[in-house]
């Protein structure tokens, strides 16, 4: 009886399963008018905020609403407040910062902040750079490892074509200029410095190869010269590796890393707290 009183509520679609068949049910009158609110909602929404892609930009709505003026407005008011501790910042001498508890704290945590927005897609987010990137934990430094030297590092950075003051140099390709077998010897002899090489009966050789071509930047001792960017070759830290292919490639081709200018780019306050932030990470002089 029942069912005979469904069939008899109910049309159907005239689908029919196996003999099962398909009744044409109207939707429940509570979920009708949820569907309908819904597009009476999205209606209103997208006059009232931006919502319609044009050519350049959506449509503002009416009630000009702005993620984007909004992030702008919270980074005003940050700088606002910190208004007072940057003038402070950019007005103490560099290797006075750290005598100053609440401003060598600030300027940790803010060089922190731009080193992980500005710095660490090539120095690595701990610091610990990568290849071709140098690592900024150790003592090894290329320009110079105290407060002053990297605060110009990172303002005029190295070997761009940003930056007037930029710091400059840059190693011959000594394909083009020694033998091959000049450069095996050299190349035995650099390792030779700080380890084992894959020679060792082109050592002496490689020494005087050394002496006549490279001890003009990396030094007589190759130690290396700070004022030329020339590396230290003998304590076995090495920017592009140092087993024999890699060096050899490198003294074959040479290395012309650039770091850009920061100084235009960051705020004073920004370049003197991420200097402050990167010497003391353990690896400043």
């Amino acid at each position: 009886m029942n069912d005979d009183k469904f069939e008899k509520d109910f049309e159907t679609t005239g689908h029919s399963w196996d003999g099962i068949e398909e009744y044409n049910k109207p939707l429940p009158r509570w979920w009708v008018w949820v569907f309908y609110l819904t597009i009476i909602w999205a209606i209103g929404y997208s006059i009232a905020y931006p919502a319609w892609p044009m050519l350049q930009r959506a449509t503002p709505g009416l009630l000009a609403f702005s993620t984007r003026a909004e992030v702008a407005a919270e980074i005003a008011a940050v700088d606002e407040a910190n208004a007072a501790i940057n003038a402070q910042l950019v007005a103490t001498e560099l290797t006075e910062i750290s005598a100053n508890v609440e401003l060598n704290t600030y300027a940790a945590n803010a060089g922190r902040a731009v080193f992980l927005t500005w710095c660490a897609q090539c120095h690595g987010s701990g610091a610990a750079g990568a290849k071709g990137y140098p690592n900024l934990l150790d003592d090894d430094w290329l320009w110079g490892g105290d407060i002053q030297a990297v605060h110009e590092s990172v303002s005029y950075g190295i070997r761009n074509e940003q930056s007037d003051m930029a710091r400059w140099s840059e190693m011959p390709a000594f394909g083009e200029i020694l033998e091959a077998t000049e450069i095996d010897q050299v190349v035995n002899y650099v390792m030779s410095l700080s380890g084992d090489p894959k020679d060792a009966s082109l050592v002496d050789a490689g020494a005087v190869v050394f002496a006549d071509n490279c001890s003009a930047c990396h030094a007589d001792d190759a130690t290396g010269d700070r004022f030329q960017g020339a590396p230290n070759l003998k304590d076995a830290i090495w920017l592009f590796g140092g087993d024999f292919d890699t060096l050899k490639a490198t003294v074959t081709d040479s290395r012309f890393g650039v770091m850009p200018a920061w100084e235009g780019r960051l705020s004073q306050a920004e370049i003197r707290a991420v200097s402050a932030y990167v010497h003391q990470l353990g690896g400043g002089e």
